[in-house]
Formats: C-alpha cells, structure tokens, sequence
C-alpha cells in the first residue's frame, strides 16, 4: 500500500438525504482525505460515510 491508494468515498447526509461521491487518498495516519467540510444544509458532523478502493 503506498501513500497515494485512491478510494472512491461515499457520504450521504441524514439530515436532507443529500448524497456526494467523491474521490479521497489515503494519508499516512490511515485517514481518508476528500476536502470534504459540511453539506448544502450546513451539516458539519453527522454523516454516513463508505469508501472502497480504486
């Protein structure tokens, strides 16, 4: 596993049903980073979150 894995991420947002698909890459703590921060409806925190490997 390199530093640069690409994961295709999934977030979708309880509160309004809002759905995004983005692309992340794996840091070295083991987080997935997408630049991902809050949704259209101004949820910052809960969220479902999946991700897979491209």
């Amino acid at each position: 596993m390199s530093a640069r894995d690409r994961y295709k991420v999934t977030i979708y947002c309880p509160s309004c049903g809002e759905r995004y698909i983005l692309r992340g890459n794996k840091e070295k703590n083991g987080r997935i980073e997408t630049g991902f921060k809050q949704c259209v409806c101004s949820n910052k925190e809960k969220f479902h979150i999946s991700s897979e490997q491209v």
